[in-house]
């Protein structure tokens, strides 16, 4: 038996194990399972797959993406790029080595989603600085789109507060659109009460808004967004993009 799973804390919103669970019944995949692996630390993942031998491949979420990195042996080039790991292929003699397949499913998805007008004309704005955020503006950065990162505590020219979003990154001061993209777990089942602390008043109507979250699939950063005339999109297909971006990963394929 093959044994797959997702790391992270804490897992219990997560769409991945019905998501393997119902690709290995629909394309007649055998002797593979997919499991939830909450773990409260990263250094518990040396014991996870001592006791779990049969373990040939992980996805990595929050918190651990970024980590998880010293426990591995070896980083392919976009992971080493990036600095976060959302995707571990375990080989021989238990070698662990690190990629990042959220570029992959979210590069598919904006794309598919955006016009090459869109892209552009669009300037983005990045909340979040872990391990999803690095993702997302990898993707931005070769897609050729200038952003921001947007946190509480922000670091270095790039960095910017949620107060800056008032005074200096409104769009009717930017000769561009915005694209902004939550990379934060902020509305997660089952706090969905939450959101980031965004002024309400920026969001104007020709703005598209991101969110990575899928579980809901309407966040109140989305719905408030929409009710101000954005366009939205939430992190669903990503989510599938990505996953099979792993699984081509853990077969070689990739």
């Amino acid at each position: 038996m093959r044994l797959y799973g997702l790391i992270g804390w804490p897992i219990g919103h997560s769409f991945s194990k019905q998501y393997f669970s119902e690709k290995f019944e629909r394309e007649g995949i055998e002797h593979a399972r997919y499991e939830l692996f909450p773990m409260e630390k990263i250094a518990d993942l040396p014991d996870l797959l001592a006791k779990n031998p049969e373990i040939v491949g992980l996805n990595v979420t929050i918190p651990y993406k970024e980590s998880v990195i010293p426990f591995l042996d070896d980083l392919d080039e976009t992971a080493a790029a990036i600095g976060a790991v959302n995707c571990i292929k375990v080989v021989e003699n238990q070698k662990l080595i690190g990629y990042n397949s959220d570029v992959v499913g979210f590069e598919k998805s904006l794309v598919q989603w955006l016009t090459e007008t869109d892209i552009k004309s669009l300037k983005g704005v990045i909340l979040g600085t872990g391990g999803a955020s690095k993702a997302v503006a990898f993707v931005l950065k070769r897609l050729g789109i200038p952003f921001k990162f947007v946190s509480r505590n922000p670091m270095g020219e790039n960095g910017i507060s949620y107060q800056d979003l008032d005074h200096r990154w409104r769009p009717s001061q930017l000769s561009a659109s915005i694209l902004l993209i939550n990379a934060t777990p902020l509305g997660t089942f089952p706090r969905v009460d939450e959101m980031p602390p965004v002024p309400l008043d920026f969001f104007t109507s020709g703005m598209f808004v991101y969110d990575l979250i899928y579980n809901p699939a309407e966040t109140l950063l989305l719905w408030e967004s929409k009710a101000r005339g954005c366009t939205v999109k939430n992190g669903l297909e990503m989510l599938e993009l990505q996953a099979e971006a792993a699984w081509e990963i853990w077969q070689g394929k990739a």
